[in-house]
């Protein structure tokens, strides 16, 4: 069985020391940094198989971490904000991080998010582009690839991290009905909707800005408020 490498940047030294050894115990393999320029060198090495990056650490903060590391990387990234500061938390998922974690936090929390997000990210083993799980969702001229994690519009890649591919596979799954945000946090993020929790809107917003409208100018994926979020199909087909 495969360990999983864990980037853990924060700048304090004794809380990392502390998550580390409860991400050991987990089974994780933890390598550390406490700047973030040593955080964003050793994301960009490709030994890990996710960051756990903190908001606000000196040389770079983690928001500059992060907007730098998304423009070569879809690492999975989890942050860590200071507890009630939805403006990192918002800016963050923005930047294209796969979700976040108020500090301080329960290191149960903590692996039980990371386990989740690594769950999103790794492929289901033994399939390929032939096999039945691999057959592309199709709607009009969005194509999902199961098996290889690829999103296609009109025929070419869309670049995703992988929780906004979980995201846009469950919307697609129920083109043309309405997506609840709780059963699409649940089959998405892997976590129940708590409330003020604004990490699946925002995942929701960066796939319309990828995606853009359809080619009759109407949204792809429509609010439903009070309710959820519907991915558009073209009634006349």
């Amino acid at each position: 069985m495969t360990t999983n490498r864990i980037l853990l940047a924060d700048d304090d030294v004794e809380l990392c020391e502390m998550l580390a050894e409860y991400l050991e115990r987990d089974g994780f393999e933890v390598s550390l940094a406490h700047d973030g320029a040593t955080a964003l060198d050793k994301a960009r090495s490709g030994e890990h198989d996710l960051v756990v990056l903190d908001i606000m650490m000196p040389k770079m903060t983690g928001l500059d971490v992060l907007r730098e590391l998304r423009e070569e990387s879809l690492i999975p990234v989890l942050i860590l904000t200071a507890r009630g500061d939805d403006v990192d938390s918002v800016v963050g998922l923005e930047l294209g991080a796969d979700d976040y974690l108020a500090k301080p936090c329960n290191p149960r929390v903590l692996v039980a998010r990371i386990r989740a997000i690594l769950r999103r990210a790794e492929n289901n083993p033994g399939q390929t582009e032939s096999s039945p799980a691999s057959t592309p969702l199709k709607v009009e001229d969005v194509e999902l690839f199961r098996g290889s994690r690829k999103v296609l519009r009109d025929g070419k890649p869309v670049a995703m991290t992988s929780t906004e591919f979980g995201v846009l596979e469950a919307l697609m799954q129920r083109a043309g009905n309405v997506v609840s945000k709780e059963e699409l946090s649940t089959q998405a993020l892997g976590r129940e909707l708590s409330r003020y929790d604004r990490s699946l809107d925002m995942h929701v917003s960066n796939l319309r800005k990828k995606l853009g409208a359809r080619h009759d100018g109407d949204e792809r994926i429509k609010t439903v408020r009070g309710v959820g979020y519907l991915f558009t199909v073209n009634d006349n087909e």
